[in-house]
């Protein structure tokens, strides 16, 4: 495999992680982009393609020029809302464009894909933790999308030898630790940055969907994995594929949720502000816990997450949101992060 990584979506927020993750470990990141979400001051560790997945020519065109040797696919569109109501937009990007891409390696002969799939694929799962043979049986478009790139690159391994792997990551948060890059959503929905709107003021409170869940304090439970852990993760991906490894698919977690009231304390400590929250109803198809079994993972990829802890990882979030939107710190007590 060639040292040179074509990386879709590299200009998004877990995609410029792993350019940066990727970079470090020797090999050389090609963002390709259309930056229709994603951020041009992003890519910073190797070159940048603007193109669009679904422009076959264009894919073939730029793993020929800088000798691809395997893909890092981020490239999709992932606002659940949005996927229910708009449902021809997601099966046309991350189903249709993905294929327009499968072609284009294949043309190219690039025979390796590590593949951004999500725990969205497996719907509201019976029992936790979930492990990877967990049905799936997802419950909105955006999940059913990701579910049929992993079926579709199955097939591609029966029939053109493609070989890949699948990250089923569950909520992916915090930023960069050396405060470089970060989470920059336009529409925002991930639970961390929304709170730290709240504690910057810039969004009079924080709401929490579903006060009545069978959990602990009655509010959704989830397992936070920090970026940059995530991105480790594929780059391991990666070389397990590159040394030899079968297509297979992998949870990627800490197997430890958190619940939507204490990641708002959690938060309030961190930052030493006092985060408003108000109680809204449950949205629906939202599970009341999803937490990972990364076992596997760990096993074949020898993958353990070493950014676990929750305050840690809101505490690199709440770093980048200050450089980012300019937050005054506080002048009262501050939190740090651990």
């Amino acid at each position: 495999m060639g040292k040179s990584i074509l990386v879709t979506g590299g200009a998004g927020y877990i995609g410029s992680h792993a350019c940066k993750a990727l970079a470090k470990a020797g090999y050389e990141p090609v963002a390709y982009d259309n930056l229709v979400y994603g951020h041009k001051e992003s890519v910073r560790w190797g070159p940048f393609v603007e193109g669009d997945i679904g422009d076959r020519a264009k894919v073939a065109e730029t793993i020929r020029r800088h000798n691809i040797g395997a893909v890092m696919h981020f490239a999709a569109f992932a606002y659940v809302g949005e996927s229910v109501e708009k449902p021809e937009k997601y099966f046309q990007n991350n189903v249709v464009n993905t294929l327009s891409m499968l072609e284009a390696m294949r043309a190219t002969e690039v025979k390796q894909i590590v593949f951004s799939s999500t725990c969205a694929t497996y719907g509201l799962p019976e029992q936790m933790p979930i492990r990877e043979d967990t049905p799936q049986r997802p419950v909105n478009p955006y999940g059913e999308t990701k579910l049929m790139v992993e079926r579709a690159l199955y097939w591609y391994g029966v029939a053109h030898g493609l070989r890949s792997v699948a990250l089923r990551y569950f909520n992916a948060a915090g930023a960069d630790p050396d405060g470089e890059i970060g989470e920059d959503h336009s529409p925002e929905t991930h639970l961390i940055p929304l709170i730290l709107d709240a504690a910057a003021g810039r969004r009079p409170h924080i709401g929490v969907f579903g006060s009545d869940y069978p959990t602990p304090d009655g509010s959704a439970v989830r397992d936070y994995i920090h970026v940059q852990d995530l991105a480790d993760a594929h780059v391991r991906a990666l070389d397990y594929l590159g040394n030899g490894g079968e297509s297979r698919a992998f949870n990627l977690g800490t197997g430890h949720g958190h619940s939507v009231r204490e990641t708002i304390e959690a938060a309030r400590r961190v930052t030493g502000r006092p985060i408003p929250s108000k109680d809204s109803p449950r949205r629906p198809g939202d599970p009341p816990v999803l937490v990972a079994d990364a076992g596997l993972a760990k096993e074949k990829l020898g993958w353990v997450p070493a950014l676990g802890s929750l305050e840690h990882i809101i505490g690199t979030a709440w770093a980048w949101h200050q450089k980012r939107f300019n937050t005054q710190p506080n002048t009262q007590s501050q939190g740090t992060a651990h």
